[in-house]
């Protein structure tokens, strides 16, 4: 059985750091990502790594503030979020693709969802 499960989220001033990290387990992971939601709106992209690490996508709003990495050693994918702004809050979920592929930017394209972790930043 596929389980995702997120944790590093909490409550941050704006300008502070998090790290968020996600743990994979009953399955072989390729393309894995992060995405969020802010109340009332929809799903976004956050990131997207493939499983040799060598190809990264970004959205917009985070490109320069986050960095993905993953460990396939441990099965897990990790969000480093710095400079964050009160935009940056929303519960954040962690996704995987168990098929070869493209390394997807859009929710449809992955199969195993985490439950996800809040964050928060203040102004």
């Amino acid at each position: 059985q596929v389980q995702l499960s997120e944790s590093g989220g909490g409550l941050v001033q704006a300008g502070g750091s998090l790290r968020l990290s996600c743990a994979a387990s009953g399955g072989t992971f390729y393309a894995m990502a992060w995405f969020r939601q802010a109340p009332g709106l929809e799903r976004e992209f956050v990131a997207a790594i493939g499983r040799s690490g060598r190809v990264i996508y970004y959205g917009d709003s985070v490109k320069g503030r986050f960095t993905i990495s993953r460990d396939n050693a441990k099965n897990t994918v990790y969000l480093q979020m710095n400079s964050l702004k009160p935009e940056d809050t929303a519960v954040y979920y962690c996704a995987a693709d168990l098929v070869v592929g493209v390394i997807g930017r859009t929710s449809y394209e992955y199969d195993s969802w985490g439950q996800g972790t809040q964050v928060t930043v203040s102004s």
